[in-house]
């Protein structure tokens, strides 16, 4: 049996602990602790968020995308393939090292991604451009943690209040999707969606994108379109 092997290590900011990048063969996992973040051969339901959460937006104009969280690509690949030329997808990604690991070891996973005229990278925490952000975003696809719980980073908990989620509505323009992605289903947070003001759709998806694999959540949340204004009285 082939072992796993230490890749490389990296602090994430703001005390949120170490991530490991382990190898075995020809596949990759990122570890936080003993939590998997991510599996090089386990990336279905990390395609489905962007394939999900940006269906539609080539009917828009000129698109804009947010994605918190690179992991090892596959949401941007899957965001990049599903949207049009004119389409921009910014990227928050909160551990430098993660990116150094996409131009390296891991840089046969995502192709060119990072290098498409389309992406935007911005490093920091995708919090922070969701609360500067009013009607910028036509979707935000969110891969943080290990879904609307910080069990790697507990500050990521915030993005999943009702705080988090009236400034990521405010982030959105009209009828603009917020896309969760979840390593389960969470009944409480469907509820805080709803409350926030979205119409929300769950779409349970597997891991490896087919009939196998473990069971994760996506949530599809959409901000209300414009109210219609009447004539202004006279």
């Amino acid at each position: 049996m082939i072992r796993w092997s230490l890749i490389d290590t990296a602090a994430v900011p703001d005390g949120g602990g170490e991530l490991r990048l382990m190898q075995r063969g020809s596949e990759f996992t990122i570890l936080a602790g003993a939590l998997e973040l991510m599996n090089s051969r386990s990336n279905g339901s990390e395609k489905a968020l962007a394939t999900l959460g940006c269906a539609g937006l080539n009917d828009r104009l000129a698109p804009h995308v947010l994605i918190g969280g690179f992991g090892m690509g596959f949401t941007l690949r899957a965001a990049l393939d599903s949207l049009g030329p004119g389409a921009r997808v910014t990227v928050a990604e909160l551990v430098p090292a993660v990116i150094a690991w996409a131009r390296g070891p891991l840089a046969h996973l995502g192709g060119d991604c990072l290098d498409d005229p389309r992406t935007m990278l911005r490093e920091g925490d995708v919090a922070a451009l969701i609360d500067a952000a009013r009607s910028d975003y036509d979707a935000i696809l969110l891969d943080v943690d290990n879904g609307p719980h910080g069990l790697g980073r507990p500050a990521n908990d915030r993005l999943y209040t009702a705080q988090g989620l009236a400034a990521a509505r405010r982030a959105l323009k009209p009828g603009g999707v917020l896309a969760v992605w979840s390593a389960a289903a969470d009944p409480a947070f469907t509820q805080r969606l709803r409350r926030a003001g979205f119409a929300v759709r769950e779409a349970p998806v597997r891991s490896s994108g087919g009939r196998k694999g473990a069971h994760h959540m996506i949530w599809l949340a959409t901000a209300p379109a414009a109210i219609a204004l009447g004539p202004r009285r006279a």
